[in-house]
């Protein structure tokens, strides 16, 4: 192959890529979805409730010592998990005060009661949940399709079994 014709393949495929990363990055944007809405965010507004999880299955996928790695962080640990909340399931309350994390809808479509929100939250497949500080809440799967969903956290406790 020519010198043009590895130049000139370099340059398309730094355009594809290019191309990909802007999709990428619009996408994710519309993908932030499924917020509290306008006007119902109120601190503590929904109390905690006592549900056992029902139908969820919780699968770690992996999951990383962020002490052991160059950012050093003590007594964390990055983990990728799977949960599958059948109709009906429900992940019982939790918090996210010391345990942030992002969760991605890959199938179905859930509802959130989180304490800060007076109203119920709709995600829908394809969008992304931030979890941080000040977030409680519990999710029922109120459909009559399997939820799927891909759960991003750093955790302090490896012994924490709390969703």
């Amino acid at each position: 192959m020519s010198k043009s014709n590895v130049t000139s393949r370099m340059v398309w495929q730094g355009l594809a890529l290019a191309g990909l990363i802007a999709g990428s990055v619009a996408t994710a944007s519309s993908a932030l979805a499924g917020e509290c809405p306008a006007g119902k965010m109120q601190a503590n507004v929904r109390p905690m409730v006592d549900h056992k999880p029902v139908g969820v299955t919780d699968v770690t996928l992996g999951s990383i010592n962020l002490e052991k790695q160059p950012a050093n962080i003590r007594d964390r640990e990055l983990r990728f998990r799977k949960l599958t909340i059948e109709p009906g399931g429900i992940v019982p309350w939790h918090s996210h005060d010391d345990r942030p994390a992002l969760i991605y809808i890959q199938q179905g479509e859930i509802v959130e009661y989180a304490s800060n929100c007076s109203e119920p939250i709709v995600h829908k497949a394809g969008e992304i949940r931030p979890e941080v500080a000040g977030t409680s809440h519990w999710w029922k799967n109120l459909g009559k399709e399997t939820v799927i969903l891909y759960v991003g956290d750093v955790r302090k406790d490896p012994h924490d079994h709390n969703m």
